[in-house]
């Protein structure tokens, strides 16, 4: 509380501030002289069923949501088709000894080289289909193609990716990632301890290459990709158009500002590369990227930064679009795109 004012600016105070108005109806902004009134007040309203986990999730229109589990994982509490698995494979790429085992007891299978391993991964994402999954999820890190270790990888994913687009799973690429830049406070805090920095310009030659086998081969899925280094969104942005596929709005598209990039200068950003190099009318939409519950505000900061840029592009640049237009394009990245790539083009409509 001290040190929240310090922090305007930043988007944990956009999102806090946000937090504290949608849920508990606070609008002043926290700070060492009321921080005690706060505390006070919020907790007597947490311990109330109304601020429960699941009530909270309610005060949202929610129609899907796929929290990533590993391959192993249980399924078992996925019972619904709107809360669906969404598939973490970061330990596929490279399987430890452990990943294995787990493996063979899991599905059965003996496995012995790489066609037995791909048969028991094939058997649970069977069962990732049946749960309604339609993610699969992994991180290409700044060193992902280098080395022998990069090869074994990138060549794994192709395979993987040929199972994805089999399940009609969408592939998420999470890309240039520097995950230790301090060894320091990796031993202080841990892998996940929040100094992860961004990757320089990622390869994205490389990447086409791979792209390129898994399509020739009839094997690329839907594919989305996620940056933490803004300067490589113009290079990403044009490969909408590279991959384009009758019938698919975007088969390769860049995917909504990641981590570092989810503020109001890397969304408008966004906004700009898609609109120029790509289409945004097509884009998918936000994601929170977060673990907290209270997070989902974060579709509203979204939201009224893209209804602001709208308005302004339509202005200044004389796009000379009705307002039936522009919220034709404001519905379709804030919705009906997600929502037909969900539940089926022409499903659910809001």
């Amino acid at each position: 509380a001290d040190l929240f004012p310090s922090l305007a600016g930043t988007p944990v105070f956009a999102w806090s501030k946000m937090e504290f108005s949608f849920f508990f109806g606070i609008e002043e902004t926290l700070c060492s002289d009321n921080k005690e009134k706060i505390y006070r007040q919020t907790a007597e309203m947490l311990a109330s069923p109304e601020f429960s986990h699941n009530a909270l999730l309610r005060r949202f229109p929610i129609q899907y949501q796929s929290p990533v589990v590993t391959l192993c994982e249980d399924l078992s509490f996925f019972t619904s088709r709107d809360c669906a698995p969404s598939l973490r494979g970061d330990d596929l790429l490279l399987p430890s000894r452990d990943l294995l085992s787990r493996l063979e007891n899991l599905t059965g299978e003996k496995i012995r080289d790489d066609k037995d391993y791909l048969k028991a991964v094939r058997r649970r994402l069977a069962l990732f289909r049946e749960k309604n999954c339609r993610f699969a999820d992994h991180s290409l890190d700044a060193d992902f193609f280098q080395g022998d270790k990069g090869e074994k990888r990138a060549v794994m994913l192709f395979l993987l990716a040929k199972e994805y687009a089999v399940c009609g799973f969408t592939l998420l690429l999470h890309l240039n990632a520097e995950r230790v830049p301090s060894e320091r406070l990796l031993r202080l805090a841990g892998r996940a301890g929040g100094f992860a920095a961004a990757g320089e310009g990622f390869p994205v030659g490389r990447l086409i290459r791979l792209l390129r086998k898994m399509e020739s081969e009839g094997a690329l899925p839907d594919t989305v990709l996620f940056s933490l280094n803004l300067s490589d969104y113009p290079a990403l942005s044009i490969l909408e158009g590279s991959f384009s596929q009758d019938g698919v709005p975007a088969k390769v598209q860049l995917g909504p500002p990641w981590w570092w990039c989810d503020h109001k200068m890397g969304i408008r950003f966004f906004l700009d590369c898609v609109s120029s190099f790509g289409s945004l009318s097509r884009f998918l939409g936000m994601t929170t990227d977060s673990r907290s519950v209270l997070s989902f505000v974060r579709h509203d900061y979204f939201r009224r930064i893209l209804c602001s840029y709208l308005a302004e592009k339509n202005e200044s640049e004389e796009w000379g679009l009705a307002p039936r237009d522009l919220g034709e394009i404001l519905t379709r990245v804030a919705y009906q795109n997600a929502a037909d790539r969900i539940f089926g083009t022409g499903g659910r409509q809001k």
